[in-house]
């Protein structure tokens, strides 16, 4: 079993650390919040031990982020201040339990054992479920597939929180319908949602939109205007491809989000606003930290929870309901009585790599159905160009137009190579072993821990496998 520990004081760490793997538990540390949240975005764990009062986010906003990012985690709270008032808090907040410092190893250890009993099934896991049986989809998502009812139960999760959420994923894969659906299961739903796209202004004029100014202040202010920031007020602000916010008012807009105030350009007095503050982008913002073009604190700020939307290519089992719907959509909208699609049509439609994800399948749709002639879509209906011709090259009609297309291309053939091979690995060892996973993990070098993160990340189940 797999434990984090979240406290900013080394001997606490090192304490707890010795406790619990003198107990057979697997033990990462973490001396701050935002290394935690690091650490939870890349490896599963069974419990989260943190403290309370820490320097930069507490232990509060830490349980907050794990509600979100591994809802199914129990977490238990540490703290120095022993009372009544922070126990109840720390319990309504959805601590599984909760200790006070100094303590014993027998204390811990107790409290570790009972929190690992008490794992449950999510709210979230029937609801999302509930959705997709009425609708292959969630709001206005399509798709039942493992990696889409992953995307749902997280925006259910956050909607339910204040916590700031960064969308990424690549163009057209749908991030603002996700940010829409993050406030409309909220409990904003009833105040504004506003959406920025800040590829779209300028940069004094972004500046201007979200932070609004008084008449005069520049030439061509000819009237005082309120900001998004504030016109988005008790409900959800939405900024779109962040990543293109310069730093210079990257800059401005940390500080107006840490401070939950704004002042209007050429005015002198700030302004309290309340929001719920959703970002998405289609570039990798710790690349362009490292390349100096993303301030750090700006990114540790945003990404808070992630959220991630697969590519069309990565989740194929929903191109058919897709194909289904918009087919259904476009046909009532254009009046045409067509019976549905040839399979040559189809056949080519679920082995097309999509580059521009689902709005270009829905372009590819809407064309098919103006264009045909007949009462069946056929694939040259589709005119998807060059793309017909290249399906035969191996990368499922996907021919790269740009060196950053290439790169995201090359590690996506590579991942997919060493998953191939990390499986294979995995199976012929549990195979050599009778399908006893300590006797495998110990044959080859691997902790059992760590070889049972790996079956898990791999999606390999002993009983799917097992006399095989």
């Amino acid at each position: 079993m797999h434990i984090l520990i979240v406290d900013d004081e080394s001997v606490i760490r090192d304490g707890l650390a010795r406790i619990l793997e003198g107990d057979s538990f697997t033990v990462d540390a973490a001396k701050n919040g935002h290394a935690a949240i690091e650490l939870l975005q890349q490896k599963q764990f069974d419990l989260i031990i943190t403290d309370l009062k820490m320097p930069g986010m507490s232990g509060f906003e830490v349980l907050n982020a794990v509600k979100i990012l591994q809802p199914d985690t129990p977490v238990i709270m540490i703290t120095g201040f022993a009372t009544v008032e922070t126990a109840v808090e720390a319990m309504k907040n959805g601590t599984v339990d909760y200790i006070v410092k100094p303590f014993t190893p027998e204390q811990i250890l107790e409290k570790v054992h009972l929190a690992l009993e008490q794992k449950k099934t999510t709210v979230e896991d029937i609801v999302v479920k509930k959705e997709i049986d009425c609708h292959h989809g969630f709001d206005d998502f399509v798709g039942e597939s493992r990696e889409m009812q992953k995307v749902y139960r997280r925006i259910i999760q956050v909607a339910s929180t204040d916590s700031t959420v960064l969308i990424t994923g690549e163009s057209g894969t749908g991030k603002e319908l996700a940010a829409r659906a993050i406030h409309k299961h909220s409990s904003r739903r009833d105040q504004p949602f506003v959406a920025v796209d800040c590829t779209a202004l300028a940069e004094n004029l972004l500046e201007s939109e979200l932070f609004g100014h008084v008449k005069g202040s520049f030439t061509g202010a000819m009237q005082t205007k309120m900001g998004l920031l504030m016109v988005a007020d008790g409900g959800t602000l939405f900024l779109d491809e962040v990543s293109n916010i310069s730093l210079s008012t990257q800059a401005k807009l940390l500080r107006v989000l840490q401070e939950r105030q704004v002042t209007p350009i050429g005015g002198t007095q700030p302004v309290s606003f309340n929001i719920h503050l959703v970002a998405a982008t289609n570039r990798n913002l710790k690349t362009m930290v490292a390349e100096g073009k993303f301030r750090e604190d700006l990114f540790f700020r945003l990404n808070i929870i992630p959220l991630e939307l697969p590519p069309l290519r990565e989740r194929k089992g929903d191109i058919p309901l897709l194909i289904r719907h918009f087919m259904h959509k476009f046909v009532e909208e254009v009046g045409k009585d067509l019976r549905g699609i040839s399979p040559e049509a189809m056949h080519f439609l679920e082995n097309y790599a999509y580059p521009g994800n689902v709005r270009e399948l829905v372009n590819t749709i809407e064309r098919a159905v103006v264009l045909c002639e007949g009462d069946v879509i056929q694939k040259e209906n589709l005119e998807l160009g060059e793309a017909a011709e290249v399906c035969s090259t191996g990368f499922d009609g996907f021919v790269p137009t740009s060196a950053e297309a290439l790169k995201e291309m090359k590690r996506h053939i590579r991942d997919r190579s060493v998953e191939n091979v990390e499986k294979a690995f995995l199976i012929q060892a549990l195979k050599r072993n009778n399908w006893n996973i300590s006797r495998a993990a110990e044959e080859t070098g691997m902790l059992r821990p760590n070889f049972q993160t790996m079956l898990k990340r791999l999606g390999i189940s002993v009983k799917d496998y097992f006399g095989r």
